[in-house]
């Protein structure tokens, strides 16, 4: 119950960075908080990560303790996995993690939208990258739903065996992460219509935001190389 809840967390980090960024004092240098210590929100994301990097490596160690208790059910678990669906599926959140990046790039230049038509590509500012991470990390999330439809005909469910409950617990937690990311997009892409002027302060939203969504895009790439590449 508490990992549901830690979904929502982001979501609130992202309105949380934009109060505080909102507040800055005089002396400060715009989006990083007074020049004498670092930005909290920034630093509060790490720290929280940090507790996340944490719990998936009690995932991982889970997974590879049962597997060695099982060998014979992993390997006749895995041959089902459809690893070329999987890896394109990954290559869809790898790329989202590029398309943040640059919406993170305008908005440390204090490019909230576009200055030209929708198809310029070069004139879009955070608003549109983010929309299209958005997109790619909804692709993504889809893709699980429907793996999980396809592995729960074939037999592998969450009850059925220890290799069907550790691995929907491994990657359906990390589904629920994703999701929470996609929240907090979600809030940064809404207040590029709620305000004015989008300066390097109110960018913070969108800076914490990617530490985030970089983060749950490392731990897939380790969790898709330890499910479906190590059978």
């Amino acid at each position: 119950m508490c990992r549901v809840a830690n979904v929502a967390i982001m979501a609130l980090v992202a309105t949380a960075s934009a109060l505080y960024s909102d507040s800055a004092v005089p002396g400060s240098v715009p989006g990083h908080g007074p020049v004498t210590r670092p930005n909290m929100v920034a630093v509060g994301t790490i720290v929280w990560l940090s507790s996340e990097l944490m719990f998936f490596a009690g995932l991982f160690a889970m997974y590879f303790t049962i597997r060695s208790i099982d060998p014979g059910l992993w390997k006749e678990k895995t041959a089902i996995l459809d690893v070329p669906y999987a890896a394109a599926n990954t290559l869809i959140l790898v790329i989202s993690s590029v398309w943040c990046q640059l919406g993170v790039h305008q908005a440390e230049h204090g490019k909230a939208s576009r200055t030209g038509k929708l198809w310029e590509v070069g004139s879009w500012g955070m608003r549109e990258w983010y929309v299209v991470t958005y997109i790619f990390g909804a692709v993504f999330v889809s893709g699980q739903v429907l793996e999980y439809a396809t592995l729960v005909s074939e037999g592998i469910s969450i009850s059925a065996d220890a290799y069907g409950s550790v691995f929907y617990l491994t990657t359906g937690f990390h589904a629920l992460h994703v999701t929470g990311g996609l929240i907090a997009f979600l809030l940064i892409i809404g207040r590029t219509f709620t305000t004015r002027h989008y300066s390097h302060a109110q960018a913070a939203g969108a800076v914490v935001t990617s530490y985030y969504w970089h983060f749950v895009d490392v731990v897939w790439i380790a969790l898709f190389a330890t499910i479906y590449l190590l059978q």
